[in-house]
């Protein structure tokens, strides 16, 4: 594909100003294009120039996702490049019903175990990614009615460029969903945040309870930023959080071979790459409470976190979160997602910031299919298109 055309908003908006040709291409993966050193290379390289950190959609984790899901077969991945360099990635998978509609579209892909979609986009290029992503969404649409990007941090300039683009081009859009999850930052110290968030009852109570606890053996904190011993640190996670309630619900990460796989994998592909910090909390040396952190400067994201329910009484979960705070003096980290579900009834006694999740919508193709996917937004959000 050549240049694409653009429509400039403003001749000072550098993100909508074509600097260079664009090209667009869609990879459909397979074992020999997973396998490519020289795609993997490109990929890591993008990783590291990005404005929007988010490791789920790092090759250490999608990558695995995608091999293990049964779906895989299914996922394009559009390469967005500017003179040749690759300047933005977009993991995409076609659906025939949106929220139970039946609705033909195309949307980032995603899974449970996934809590970000935006995609990783080379600081300065994101109104040129998106230039290059819907032209290409507009000439492949075949037969879906709209686009769909969910789980989209509403401060992010992913957001930001989307919206220029959008109005730019007049296209229809709109934000159809909007959720908060528990966030952390700030300028005070690890013991002056954990202070003003709980009560001096509240501190008074936990520390009683770590007493407790250390009377009844070995306790023990360790906090560690390699790759030794992962694997086996995957393991007794893995055990941990399935001998809990979620093990008997069915959702824990070991109730199906391709989550615990897809773990492991992660944790190792993190590791390797020097993203990930675990924290445990043993009592004579038996894990009773853990924690994965993936460390994406200028952020930080708190993967996954168990507790072993026979202490709950100690709140082993939460002494362990006092200890995770140590994030707000990390040198290079200025916020840490939490990945937690809206109140949280943990985290969130702790964690007092918020961050803004966002799914938006998107019309695609022609002038007809863009009116239709403009009727579809007015009928979800029950506002005019172009609300982002």
């Amino acid at each position: 594909m050549g240049a694409l055309p653009l429509e400039i908003a403003s001749p000072d908006d550098r993100a909508l100003v074509a600097v260079a040709p664009l090209s667009v291409s869609a990879i459909i993966l397979d074992p020999a294009t997973a396998a490519s050193p020289a795609f993997a290379a490109e990929w890591d390289a993008l990783t590291a120039r990005v404005g929007d950190p988010n490791p789920f959609y790092e090759r250490w984790a999608l990558m695995p996702s995608l091999e293990l899901s049964d779906r895989a077969s299914e996922v394009e991945i559009v390469a967005v490049r500017s003179c040749g360099d690759l300047i933005g990635l977009l993991p995409l998978a076609r659906s025939t019903s949106n929220y139970g509609h039946p609705l033909p579209h195309v949307r980032s892909w995603l899974h449970a175990n996934l809590f970000c979609a935006v995609p990783p986009i080379a600081t300065g290029f994101e109104g040129e990614f998106w230039i290059g992503a819907l032209s290409w969404l507009d000439s492949e649409a075949r037969g879906v009615l709209f686009a769909h990007f969910p789980a989209l941090p509403a401060d992010s300039t992913c957001l930001a460029a989307l919206r220029r683009v959008t109005h730019a081009q007049h296209r229809p859009a709109a934000i159809v969903h909007r959720g908060e999850r528990a966030l952390l930052a700030s300028r005070l110290s690890p013991e002056a945040y954990f202070e003003q968030s709980l009560s001096g009852k509240k501190r008074k109570e936990l520390r009683r309870q770590h007493t407790r606890l250390a009377e009844l053996g070995a306790l023990r904190f360790e906090r560690r930023e390699d790759a030794v011993g992962v694997a086996g640190w995957a393991d007794a996670f893995l055990a941990l959080e399935a001998a809990g309630w979620k093990g008997r619900a069915g959702s824990a990460l070991a109730s199906t071979p391709a989550t615990a796989a897809f773990f492991r994998r992660a944790l190792a592909g993190a590791a390797e790459a020097g993203r990930l910090e675990r924290l445990t909390l043993s009592l004579d040396g038996r894990p009773i409470a853990m924690l994965a952190n993936f460390i994406t400067p200028p952020g930080a994201y708190s993967f996954k976190t168990a507790f072993d329910e026979d202490y709950a009484r100690f709140s082993p979960g939460v002494l362990l979160q006092r200890e995770n705070l140590a994030l707000l003096a990390r040198d290079g980290i200025e916020w840490a997602d939490s990945c937690a579900a809206a109140d949280h009834p943990m985290i969130e006694r702790i964690w007092r910031e918020k961050r803004e999740i966002v799914h938006v919508s998107v019309a695609i193709g022609g002038k007809i299919r863009r009116a239709l996917g403009a009727a579809i937004l007015r009928a979800e959000t029950g506002t005019a298109a172009r609300e982002i």
